[in-house]
Parts: structure tokens; C-alpha cells; sequence
């Protein structure tokens, strides 16, 4: 088997594996236990579950992030980008990676007290930015100076608070979601092609979303729920 065939069969015992497990996350949080049982249900061996993932729940947790921008750039292929504006580009890509994770929306929910310890922290960011790299990356966004980074902090913001919005949204088909997304894209547009009035990276940092306070939210969130923090694994 050449290296191409070897990895693509990594990549399906990983997703097999992965899938298998999400369930038992809803019970037992992103868990060593739950990647084995999850191994079990998928017909595995704990032998598998260590090939899949040697690094165990961290590398579990980056390719659950991985399998959906995986999956949201496989969908939005089929939806005629070329036909929109960039805009309508990034929120699609936004709204078709949530509605691929709504029926994990409990796993999802259990990565909050997860990222929120400080030994996960900078793993939750590093995906974060993966995210939103990947859907400008879809958008057709080709640049390479200074705005390739503003433009990935100003989504950074856009997508964590939607998913903090969409993880309490019980409207049908989440439609107060979408609403607030648009909202907060327009207002990103508008800070966007008000940079250049700032003049300097230090000005145009007091205005972008902060991860530290982004961290800072999901920890308060955390604490106001009463769902503590799980061990490490």
C-alpha cells in the first residue's frame, strides 16, 4: 500500500473510531474512557484506539475538529460559491459546519469545560484558528499581507460567539442562530473595511475579538452552569 492508501485508511479507522465515540461523550466528557468504549461499539480493539489515536483524547478531540472542516469544505462544493459574495460565502461555511455538528451538539457542548482547563487551552485556539483559516480558504480569500491575520481574528470572534449562541438556541432549525451569525458578519464587513483607519497593529487590536477573553468567557460560562471541568485524561 503506498503512502496515500495508508494514510486514507488511518484517516477511516479515525473516523470510525471517532464516530463511535461522540455518544459517549455526552455521558462520560472527552475521556479516555469514553475513546474506549467507543473503540468497543466500533467493533475495535483498545490496540486500534491507540493506532487511531496515539496521542489519545487531545488527538481524538483536534481530529473531531479536523473531520468537520473536512466535512464542511466536502458540502460546500456543492453549493455554487461562485455565485456569491464573500460575505454569503462565510456565513454559508459557518452555518453548514454547525448544522454537521448539530447532531453532536451534546459532544460540542462537553468541549466548553474541556477547553476551558489550562492545559487545553492553546489547543482550543490552535483549532479555532485551523476553522476559520479553512473557511476563508473557501471563501476565495487569497491574501497574504496584513489583512490574511485580521480577517482570520475578526472570524475567530464571529464563530466562538456563534457557537456559544447556537449551543442555547431552541429555536426550530436554529434559526436564531443564523439570524445572529448574519448580524455579527455584517458588523465584521464593516470593521473590515474600517481598518485602514487605524493606521497601525496596536490601534486595530483594541477593536479585534481577544481569545484571552474569549478563554475568559467559556471559564465564567463554565462556572455559571455548574458543569465543572473534567479531569485530564
Amino acid at each position: 500500500m503506498d503512502e496515500t492508501g495508508m494514510h486514507d485508511e488511518l484517516e477511516g479507522l479515525r473516523d470510525r473510531v471517532m464516530l463511535a465515540t461522540l455518544p459517549n461523550v455526552v455521558f462520560d466528557g472527552w475521556s479516555l474512557q469514553a475513546l474506549r468504549d467507543g473503540a468497543d461499539m466500533a467493533g475495535l480493539g483498545r490496540e486500534e484506539a491507540s493506532r487511531a489515536f496515539p496521542g489519545g483524547v487531545p488527538d481524538l478531540v483536534e481530529h473531531f475538529s479536523v473531520w468537520a472542516d473536512r466535512e464542511m469544505l466536502r458540502l460546500l462544493e456543492t453549493r455554487g460559491l461562485d455565485a456569491m459574495k464573500v460575505r454569503e460565502r462565510v456565513a454559508l461555511a459557518v452555518r453548514v459546519r454547525l448544522e454537521l455538528l448539530a447532531p453532536h451538539r451534546e459532544a460540542v457542548r462537553r468541549l466548553v469545560p474541556y477547553f476551558a482547563l489550562p492545559q487545553n487551552a492553546s489547543l482550543g485556539l490552535r483549532l479555532l484558528y485551523r476553522t476559520v483559516d479553512t473557511i476563508w480558504y473557501a471563501a476565495g480569500d487569497a491574501a497574504t499581507d496584513f489583512s490574511h491575520y485580521t480577517k482570520r481574528a475578526l472570524l475567530s470572534g464571529v464563530y466562538s460567539t456563534s457557537v456559544l449562541y447556537w449551543l442555547d438556541d431552541g429555536t426550530e432549525d436554529f434559526q436564531d442562530t443564523w439570524g445572529f451569525l448574519d448580524r455579527r458578519i455584517a458588523d465584521v464587513m464593516r470593521l473590515g473595511r474600517a481598518t485602514a483607519t487605524f493606521g497601525s497593529l496596536g490601534g486595530l487590536a483594541r477593536v479585534l475579538p481577544s481569545p484571552f477573553r474569549f478563554a475568559r468567557q467559556i471559564r465564567r460560562r463554565t462556572r455559571d452552569s455548574g458543569v465543572l471541568p473534567m479531569p485530564p485524561a
